[in-house]
């Protein structure tokens, strides 16, 4: 290859391009049978294209807590990227939701390294199984939009070992094929130009990553040849890279090399090179027109069951006051979930959250005036095939009830439709996104301004349940919201159902109806304010201490604690046994399904370490999808590895595992432990 060939495989052509067909594209070496490299948005589908599926956010598949569902989802979204011919899905996400009001929280897995580790491995798994190269983003500690051009996060060595970096750890462990580095800064200097994190004797390398690193879109604040000195193999959207930079040898010829090999090599490795779709996009025309569009549908009905099994799986139920005709839990429900077709003649469904989206909102989908279903910015995803609440449950209840709506936030007007209902079913939101060009969405900046409801959607649950003792608040949202209202005895039930997705009207239905028994569990806490999280944006002070750590830190108590979720069954642990596996601890218990309705129970194992060894209380080390019938048990065995154990010890630069006692701790979530042992 000449120069300005491998100069072409490591840039992109221009966000001004007019031949661009993807969000970015690198030149291609046709003498040589090397395309045009695609990459493109996002980590919840495509963007910006047709005819394909709308998935659920990473915070939702993080709700479900299952490998299952997790490696699913990464198969189903790299076949819908290889369908259309994208060689580089540009995900996942797995940025720490350190603070709740974090803009892009909803796109990464919550505020638990270890959580976000797993989701992270399964789906590059997945989608690396289809042929399809992951990009693991963003390297590292971008964790707000605030500023997110130039701030620099500033994160102590085991911190950054044990928070921020465990996720690119499992996702290295998986074989990522490349890794996206972040607009901010780390302790100073810049991630796209920073050889602490990039270089041969950095983070990515020294834990064995053999992939490339591209810049976010317009990360680099450097030159082009400091930068990949520093150890970035590509820069997009363009670059100031030249031949000059290489006849200066201000780059060397080696290094250009080392960068073209390191891009290329995963196009070999994931087979690229023989069979692989062409692009039949173009993403400068996402209205499916221009001669470029060849209107290619890689959605499948596989995939849209898949998506409204996750939307269902994740949803979390809060609060279920559930009573029946017989006062037992087999007898038909009279107030509470699940819903009974034969008990409910009248019913209101309210809140503007319960109707269409907008569909004509900007490329980013910087809109909240219908159903939320997924953020806004680069991460977003199609709405193309999104069916909201109000159709769904209009479809499902047909003839067989009355249905009063009021689809706005007004609350006058909700109060009248719910008044004398059977049943009314209240929709509320919470929003955030991508700071992008520094845009604002009904006032918010990226991050939310604050963790209330938004269009007043608090005081429309409450002024309902003032009127109608059945009332069921669904809410849908990018991350912790307040809830002061959950004791209400009107409010009989309380759904979180995140950002679910095209198929949030049809999951909802499901579980409010009781086809699927909801086994959904919170990714973080619900507090009451937020000093209870103990983050501040810019400030990394909280070392360790995230969410439900710092909770557990100063005995404050959230209202809905990490690891929560109910389900229409209850669920029986016992038989705790611990034994050595070599280096590993297999703890071993058994889950029996007691209530009155087939479930999934999602037992959790947390870990509390020897007292010197300065770690939180007790953090998450395990979990498990447990599928039980009524009266069926099972035996769960969850492992912990030699690293599960360790902390980050700074002088040796080495996981050492502390001398001393650990204690497990088994149960359905943080604070609901029901089994405990030692080893």
């Amino acid at each position: 290859m000449t120069i300005d060939e491998k100069i072409g495989i490591l840039t992109g052509t221009g966000q001004l391009n007019p031949a661009r067909r993807c969000v970015g594209d690198t030149t291609p070496v046709a003498r040589l049978g090397i395309p045009s490299l695609c990459f493109n948005d996002g980590p919840a589908g495509l963007r910006l294209v047709k005819n394909v599926t709308g998935f659920p956010s990473g915070i939702n598949v993080a709700s479900t807590f299952s490998r299952r569902l997790m490696r699913a989802r990464g198969q189903a979204l790299g076949e819908e990227f290889r369908g259309k011919g994208v060689n580089v899905f540009l995900g996942p996400a797995m940025d720490i939701m350190r603070n709740p009001k974090a803009g892009r929280g909803w796109e990464s897995f919550g505020p638990d390294p270890y959580l976000n580790g797993e989701a992270s491995f399964e789906t590059i798994t997945g989608v690396q199984s289809v042929g399809v190269i992951a990009c693991a983003k963003h390297l590292i500690a971008n964790n707000q939009e605030h500023w997110r051009y130039g701030f620099t996060a500033n994160v102590d060595d085991r911190t950054m070992y044990e928070i921020y970096w465990y996720p690119f750890l499992r996702s290295i462990e998986a074989g990522v094929a490349s890794v996206m580095c972040a607009y901010n800064r780390v302790n100073g200097t810049s991630s796209c130009h920073n050889a602490a994190l990039l270089g041969p004797t950095g983070l990515l390398q020294k834990d064995g990553f053999k992939g490339f690193v591209v810049s976010d879109w317009g990360a680099t604040h450097d030159s082009a040849a400091d930068n990949a000195n520093a150890g970035l193999d590509m820069e997009h959207p363009e670059t100031i890279f030249s031949l000059n930079a290489v006849n200066s040898n201000a780059v060397t010829v080696d290094r250009l090399n080392q960068m073209v090999s390191r891009v290329l090599a995963p196009w070999y490795r994931l087979g690229q090179d023989s069979g692989y779709p062409a692009v039949n996009f173009d993403s400068q025309k996402p209205d499916g027109s221009g001669a470029r569009n060849l209107r290619v549908n890689v959605r499948s009905p596989a995939h849209t069951a898949l998506v409204r099994e996750i939307a269902s799986a994740s949803a979390v139920l809060l609060k279920n006051n559930r009573t029946t005709t017989t006062g037992t839990p087999t007898g038909t429900t009279v107030r509470g979930l699940p819903i009974a077709s034969s008990r409910i003649k009248t019913m209101a469904v309210i809140g503007q959250d319960a109707k269409m989206p907008n569909l004509k909102c900007n490329d980013l989908n910087e809109c909240n005036d219908g159903t939320m279903s997924i953020g806004w910015g680069s991460g977003s995803n199609s709405l193309e095939f999104i069916v909201p609440p109000i159709d769904a449950i209009t479809s499902f209840v047909g003839a067989s009830a009355t249905i009063t709506t009021s689809l706005s936030n007004e609350l006058d007007d909700g109060v009248n439709a719910a008044k004398g209902k059977d049943v009314a079913f209240v929709f509320v939101n919470a929003m955030s996104g991508e700071l992008g060009f520094y845009d604002t969405v009904v006032g918010n900046m990226g991050d939310r301004n604050d963790l209330d409801l938004w269009w007043k959607g608090g005081s429309l649950v409450e002024r309902v349940a003032a009127v109608c003792d059945n009332t069921i608040a669904i809410i849908h949202s990018v991350g912790p919201v307040y809830i002061p209202w959950n004791i209400h005895p009107n409010i009989t039930g309380i759904i979180y159902a995140g950002a679910p997705g095209e198929q949030t009207g049809p999951s909802i239905v499901d579980v409010l109806y009781g086809k699927y028994n909801p086994n959904g569990r919170l990714p973080f806490s619900i507090a009451d304010n937020e000093a209870a999280y103990g983050t501040s944006i810019i400030q990394y002070t909280e070392k360790l201490l995230l969410d439900y750590r710092y909770m557990d830190a100063q005995n404050i108590t959230p209202r809905f604690e990490f690891g929560f979720g109910l389900s229409y069954t209850t669920f029986a642990y016992s038989g705790l046994s611990i034994s050595a596996s070599g280096t590993s601890q297999v703890i071993a218990f058994t889950v029996a399904n007691t209530g009155g309705f087939a479930g999934t129970e999602i037992p959790q194992l947390y870990l509390a370490y020897p007292a010197a060894s300065g770690m939180p209380k007790k953090v998450l080390r395990g979990f498990e999808e447990v599928v039980l019938d009524v009266g069926a048990s099972s035996q769960v065995s969850i492992s912990i590895g030699q690293r599960e154990m360790s902390i980050w010890d700074t002088p040796s630069q080495s996981w050492t595992r502390p001398t001393g006692s650990f204690t497990v701790y088994v149960g359905a979530s943080i604070e609901d432990i029901r089994l405990m042992g030692t080893f």
